[in-house]
């Protein structure tokens, strides 16, 4: 049975098996650095019963202040359509090609969003690329809905789906839509 547990500096020596698909994002050890240091909670591992690293996912914080107090998500939507509030943001989650379709990343993704609720943000967010078909499928399931579309987000040029699921604090759902591949922002809008 596969533990998950916080990320620790060495383990990056060991996550490169992790990344070994075109689809998954890869990054220098000092953005993964620079993670572990301002969300050493949020980082995670799955690690196998021969204790391999399996997978591991990395979540934030918004930093960003409310334009109005107390925060109102469909007045804000109208007077900063870009504007994120507090919120849950996965910036990486990914799962070694052996271990995928064990649950893993569905299990680091409840992690993180019961992560989220607990730090009472009002959603949580990824972006997945369009072509990524198994992934958007996955968050699917997971309740998770296309938000918007960010074009060009990649740096191969290709566009992310900017997909949420609300926290317990967005009781009525104003943080997602329905309707979200219609919205589309430059990836220079997205902050």
């Amino acid at each position: 049975m596969a533990t998950i547990r916080p990320m620790r500096p060495t383990d990056l020596l060991r996550i490169s098996s992790t990344n070994l698909d075109h689809l998954t994002e890869t990054y220098n050890i000092s953005f993964y650095l620079e993670y572990l240091t301002k969300w050493p909670e949020l980082c995670q591992i799955i690690e196998g019963i021969n204790g391999e690293i399996e997978g591991y996912s990395k979540l934030e914080s918004s930093p960003y202040p409310s334009p109005m107090t107390p925060y109102n998500p469909s007045k804000a939507s109208k007077s900063d359509p870009n504007y994120l509030p507090w919120h849950g943001h996965i910036t990486a989650l990914t799962v070694a090609p052996s271990a995928r379709r064990l649950g893993h990343a569905t299990a680091l993704s409840s992690a993180l969003e019961r992560s989220s609720d607990a730090a009472s943000a009002w959603f949580v967010d990824l972006f997945v690329r369009r072509s990524n078909e198994i992934a958007k499928e996955l968050y699917r399931k997971m309740g998770y809905s296309v938000y918007r579309v960010v074009l060009d987000y990649y740096n191969d040029g290709e566009d992310a789906l900017d997909m949420r699921k609300s926290c317990s604090r967005d009781e009525r759902g104003e943080c997602v839509r329905e309707d979200g591949e219609k919205w589309e922002v430059r990836a220079e809008d997205v902050w």
